[in-house]
């Protein structure tokens, strides 16, 4: 499963070849590249898996799960104050580069150090699952910043899409190495599943390190008033101040920011933590990767054609049936036994995971001030990364509290149900109910 948000970009690839002859751009596109192994490897596959195996102290999986709950939550937390005071330091100053360079060490290192990692020593692990996230996602939103450096209005959407095209098919391509080395150690010199599994995160480390570098030494940022980046600390309180104060005073638009705050929380709750409930309920670590990887090679196209059926029904009634589709896959996940329902359960998210991203954001376009869209989108990622937070503490919390997994992928279904709950309390203007492009 990729990080959140990713596939309606990609949709709409190249349709002329220039872009490929431009080294900026590609210099920029492979940052994509680079990062995207992170996240899908890293934070969905294999530290669930070796958080319940080889990094356990011997804790019964509930606890787990709450451990993972937790780190997932920290990082987010982190990301979400710094995120905006960020951003103005470096609109500040003028130059987003060494700052995207600091936390992609950062992320490089910390994901290297998983690999040090000996048997039982999970807060360690947890210790750099954190600093790893935090360095992923600091640099992924300089990184988005720095569009604008490499490409004309008129070619964002196509730069964009290069981008995150590159990003699914990098991190496919050292996923399935990655899977291949899990299911047959030894053919690659591995004495065990664990030993490739370590190896991993240093190839991820690696890549991570090496496709930034084409960013660093051919991306050219525009010329800007620098001023000191201290100022920027009190500039991003101020403007974050002043977007909340704005998002106050139209109670229809906070009602859909709450609504979507609660289900994409559930989204990514279940992203963050399938390979954990997978594990729980005596899953192989063979099939469980399987599925995460069939999810991710079904959701692009998926999301396509979300697309084309939020077109015809309107941008809300098709996140509700999103939603209503992750309600019963959630519910369904509690009766889980077999491999077989699991495949089912992931071809399922994979079907709704990108439509329900993709319809929230044209749905919100649709509510923002046609003046004010820069603003407001900032605002509207922020609060993407803030409902990262509470879910996998939830999740993790219910649980430790209940003694069983089951419980706590059950307590996720508050926040789809409240979700679509509040989504249906907005009082929609009329152009924004109606279907059509961009519905």
């Amino acid at each position: 499963m990729q990080p959140p948000g990713s596939n309606q970009r990609r949709s709409g690839l190249l349709r002329s070849n220039r872009l490929w002859r431009d080294r900026p751009v590609l210099a920029w596109a492979f940052y994509d590249w680079a990062n995207s192994a992170f996240s899908l490897l890293v934070v969905t596959a294999f530290v669930p898996l070796m958080l319940g195996g080889f990094w356990n102290d011997g804790a019964a999986s509930p606890l787990t799960t709450f451990r993972l709950g937790v780190a997932n939550g920290i990082a987010s937390a982190v990301v979400v104050l710094l995120a905006p005071l960020l951003g103005a330091m470096t609109d500040r100053a003028g130059r987003r580069k060494p700052w995207l360079a600091a936390f992609t060490a950062l992320g490089v290192l910390a994901t290297a150090g998983l690999a040090a990692v000996g048997p039982g020593g999970w807060s360690l692990a947890m210790a750099c699952f954190v600093l790893g996230s935090i360095g992923f996602f600091a640099a992924n939103s300089l990184y988005d910043a720095l569009l604008i450096d490499v490409s004309a209005p008129a070619s964002y959407d196509r730069v964009s899409a290069l981008g995150y095209a590159l990003g699914y098919l990098g991190s496919a391509l050292l996923f399935v190495l990655s899977i291949a080395m899990l299911v047959q150690p030894e053919r690659f010199g591995f004495a065990s599943a664990v030993a490739s599994i370590r190896f991993s995160f240093l190839i991820v480390a690696v890549w991570w390190a090496v496709f930034t570098l084409p960013l660093l030494f051919w991306v050219s940022e525009k010329s800007a008033e620098h001023a000191p980046a201290s100022g920027g600390l009190r500039a991003g309180f101020r403007q974050l101040y002043s977007t909340v104060q704005a998002v106050r005073g139209q109670p229809e638009l906070l009602r859909f920011l709450i609504a979507y705050w609660l289900y994409i929380d559930g989204v990514y709750t279940i992203i963050k933590m399938a390979v954990d409930y997978g594990l729980s309920q005596g899953l192989s670590s063979t099939d469980v990767t399987g599925a995460i990887m069939l999810t991710n090679f079904i959701g692009f196209p998926a999301a396509i054609g979300f697309g084309m059926l939020g077109q015809r029904l309107g941008a809300r009634r098709g996140i509700y049936l999103a939603l209503v589709i992750y309600i019963v896959a959630t519910t369904a996940a509690v009766f889980l036994k077999t491999a077989a329902d699991f495949y089912v359960l992931a071809i399922t998210i994979g079907l709704v995971q990108g439509g329900v991203q993709s319809l929230s954001r044209s749905l919100y376009a649709r509510l923002i001030p046609a003046d004010s869209r820069g603003e407001y989108f900032g605002f509207y990622n922020m609060m993407g990364k803030f409902s990262s937070i509470v879910g996998p503490v939830l999740a993790g919390t219910a649980a430790l509290l209940s003694g069983s997994q089951r419980i706590g992928i059950l307590s996720i279904l508050l926040l789809f149900a409240a979700g679509l709950w509040l989504l249906s309390r907005v009082r929609l203007p009329a152009e924004a109910e109606t279907a059509g492009p961009g519905a």
